[in-house]
């Protein structure tokens, strides 16, 4: 599987940006996708996710209410609509598809939120 965000940037204090992450390969086998994000001398962390059957979504609690994952099936593409954005949401923000117990990354796309 390979996948490729796009969307970042940079945006002010209260702005939205939406992410995108392009699915190819054998997106049939995924069973889950989601979104991380890395902050320069942080781990990296769960941001938001979404299981292929279902669509059951959870959130890390620092963007529940903000931020809004989605995905499209039919473009094999996931979206994270990122509203009210603060600048601790600053970050390079990846996307990873779980398939079984093995983890597939994007390259990761930089969000960086001015005050």
């Amino acid at each position: 599987v390979q996948l490729v965000e796009s969307g970042g940037g940079l945006v002010q204090a209260g702005g939205s940006l939406r992410l995108s992450c392009a699915a190819s390969g054998s997106t049939f086998s995924i069973n889950a996708m989601g979104w991380y994000r890395q902050a320069p001398g942080k781990q990296r962390e769960l941001v938001a996710a979404i299981t292929s059957v279902g669509g059951s979504t959870n959130y890390a609690g620092s963007v529940k209410g903000r931020f809004t994952i989605s995905g499209d099936n039919a473009k094999n593409t996931m979206y994270l609509q990122m509203n009210s954005l603060k600048p601790e949401d600053t970050a390079v923000y990846y996307c990873n598809a779980l398939i079984a117990t093995e983890d597939y990354w994007g390259q990761g796309t930089q969000v960086t939120v001015s005050s």
